[in-house]
Parts: C-alpha cells; structure tokens; sequence
C-alpha cells in the first residue's frame, strides 16, 4: 500500500454511485456486492427514499457467488426488489468482488426489459476509483436512461457538480440557487432535493442550458448533454456566493438565455440591497481574520472569493480535499491567484487528517479563523483559531435546510463566522 489516509472523506466508487442513485426519491440502489461492502457503503451515505442503509436490498454475494457467479443470486435480489421496494427508478451498482468475477450483470438486466419502471446497470467495483468517480459514473448513467428530448424550454437548466452527501449544506444550497433563478423567471433541474427528482431527470433533455457547479466534475455529462440534446453547459467554477457571485451568476445566465436585461438587473440590485443591509450591521464589530480553509474545490472557491473579494479577510491556505485531476490543479489555482487580497493563499490538494494537521501547523501563531469540517476543529483548536465548520463531514450539530450561498445563505455562513464555538 503506497499510503494509508486517516479518516478519509472520500471512499469508494460504489459509495460515490450509491450517494447518487440513494439521493433521488423514489429511486432503488440494488447493490450486487459482499455484504461488507454494502454495509459501509450505505452507511456513509444519505438515502433520501430508503431513509438509510437499514432497507438497501443487496444480493450479499459470499465466497460461493465471487468462486461460481452472482448471477443467479443477483436475479433474484432483483426480482425481490422489484416486488417488495415500491420505486419509479431502479439501478444495479456492483461492487468490488463482483467486479473482479466478471458477473455478466447486463445478461441479468435483460431478462427484466418487462418491468414498469426503468432499471439499469452500473459497475461501480471499488477499485474502479473513488467517490468521484463513482458519482460521475452513476449521474451520466441516470441521464443516459432517464433523460428524454421533447421541445427545449427556454427556462430550463440542469444544475449538478456536487455529490449530495459530500456537501452539508446541500439541500439549502440547492434551494437557494432554484430562488435566485426564479427571480428572473429560471426554473432548476436539481436532481436531488425534490420529490420529483426522477421527472427532472427525464425533463433534463429539454433544458437551455447546464450549470456545472464544479471546475472538474461531470464533465463526461456535459459531453453527453452536448452531444445528444445540444445542451451548451456554464460552468461556474464553484458554488456562487455572495452578492458579487449571485450578480455574476444572474447576469451570466441572463445573457445565456437571452433574458431582458432589465428583469436580469432588477433581481441583481434587489438582492444586493438584501444583503448589504445585513452585513452593514455588521461594521462596527467588524473583526477581519487570516483563515485556513479546508473543503472540496467547488464550495472552497465560492466561500473565499466571498470572504476575501466581499468581506475583507485575508486568506493563508485553501486546502482542497477532493481528488481533483492533475491537468485541473492549475486552472484552481489559478482562479485563487485572482482573489482580491495582495496576500496570495497558499494552495494544497490532501485529503488526510494528518497531513492536513502538518499543513495548518505551518500557520501557528498567524491564524485567527479555520473552517473545515469536523475533523479540523480540534486542528483549530492547537492553532488557537475560531472555528467554523464548512465543510463534510459535521458529526456535532444537525443540518437541515441551511445555506451557505447565494445572498441569504452567505448571511447564514456569516452568523457562523461571528457566532464562535
């Protein structure tokens, strides 16, 4: 083993997948691994229909299936499931075990070509990469069986480039980003949040236009979306938030929509009165703080273009714990380099506890602000920093619908900041 990560935020492909396929309502994982597998896949991830790993049907292939075949085996977990799991969209995910027998998995699917509600298959075996790859994989395959062409609505747009259960703040996020597009007559495709999650997929194809949230993920779906509906994509390089990022967002997919300027300012000026009016309370406790930033790249670049660009503080490191491409790590730097603060912030990619740690220490006695996850607070505490969490995982506090974008959810990230613990 070249080396041992602690506590690692990031796991297998079939955990990225299943966070994917679990994530949309009334859609089935049906999961074709050993029973280990599907047990810690499940269990770090957010099932919104199944409501947790406790109801994930799985074949459980033990040493008889990974010597002789799971086909069998998995023919009748199927079977099972399409009789007892009351779903609208089913979706075979193989694990590591099964992958390396070489299970015939699609000779399975077709005996199935009967059934009421859409199933597919994905090989999703472990060792094919980690959570992003797995989400990559399993969000093209959704759209690739979901997605359907009728007329292209002008108001349309598929928003993705975040894995649900890697953002803690995702459902308040996604709400926030569906109201700021409302104001100027938007309607979002989130996928994730809503209880029509599988319409929205099959709607995908009549979108105007894609955001990609992230400055690496998906885009093999972009491709796709491109090559089959002719679907442009906007990719935001990150989350937008803040006033400043809100308005760029307003106004770029504006102009990509061809949407009445007038309309397109009128939601940017009225939702800048907003929050200037909120963070104008804030001047006389104003405290500007040098920060370290831990989290993935896409939220990262939205939260310090809003700390630096918007509220004045001064960024030390960003530490982006994500499995960014190689051929990608310059462009993100490159985005931070353009923060608007003389004190350029050091930039690394590690996804490890400890390393993470030996990173921050480099700061002591310069850091009055850390925000991360849970895993950073008591890193926080050495440096003697106020801490903030930002970022996944949080083990410590419940969180629901909260936003930490856009114009109301950089007022929520805000009180976070001032609100120390």
């Amino acid at each position: 083993m070249e080396k041992c990560i602690e506590r690692p935020r990031n796991l297998c492909s079939l955990h990225g997948a299943l966070d994917v396929i679990g994530n949309i309502y009334r859609a089935i994982p049906i999961l074709h691994a050993s029973p280990g597998c599907s047990m810690q896949a499940s269990q770090h991830t957010n099932l919104y229909y199944l409501g947790g790993y406790h109801g994930l049907p799985s074949s459980n292939a033990y040493e008889k299936e990974v010597v002789f075949g799971g086909t069998k085996r998995l023919e009748e977990t199927i079977r099972g499931s399409l009789e007892i799991m009351d779903g609208d969209y089913y979706a075979v995910l193989t694990g590591c075990s099964m992958g390396i027998n070489g299970d015939d998995v699609e000779s399975v699917i077709s005996k199935f070509e009967d059934a009421p509600y859409p199933l597919t298959s994905i090989d999703t075996a472990g060792f094919r990469g980690d959570t992003y790859t797995g989400y990559n994989m399993a969000l093209l395959a959704t759209v690739k069986t979901l997605a359907k062409k009728a007329k292209t609505d002008p108001r349309l747009v598929n928003i993705y480039g975040q894995p649900p259960s890697s953002d803690i703040t995702l459902r308040g996020d996604f709400e926030e980003i569906t109201r700021i597009l409302a104001r100027i007559g938007v309607k979002a495709n989130t996928f994730f949040i809503r209880r029509d999650g599988i319409q929205q997929f099959k709607n995908s194809g009549n979108a105007a236009l894609n955001i990609n949230l992230s400055p690496w993920l998906a885009k093999n779906v972009d491709a796709y979306y491109k090559h089959e509906f002719g679907i442009e994509t906007l990719t935001l390089n990150g989350w937008p938030v803040g006033p400043k990022d809100t308005a760029l967002l307003l106004r770029r997919v504006g102009e990509k929509l061809g949407i009445e300027k007038e309309l397109v300012e009128k939601a940017v000026h009225e939702e800048e009165l907003y929050v200037y009016e909120y963070l104008d309370s804030l001047f006389g406790n104003f405290e500007r703080h040098h920060f370290i930033l831990v989290g993935e790249s896409a939220k990262a670049l939205g939260l310090a273009r809003f700390l630096v660009n918007v509220h004045g503080h001064i960024p030390l490191a960003l530490i982006l714990t994500d499995s960014v491409y190689e051929k990608d790590r310059q462009e993100i730097r490159d985005e931070i380099q353009k923060l608007d603060c003389p004190r350029k912030a050091d930039v690394y990619f590690e996804n490890d506890v400890y390393g993470i740690e030996q990173i921050a220490l480099k700061y002591d006695g310069r850091a009055t602000l850390f925000m991360g996850s849970f895993y950073e607070k008591k890193i926080a505490q050495k440096l003697n920093a106020f801490f903030a969490i930002t970022s996944n995982p949080c083990l410590d506090k419940e969180i629901l619908n909260r936003s930490h974008i856009g114009t109301r959810g950089c007022i929520s990230l805000v009180e976070d900041l001032y609100n120390h613990y």
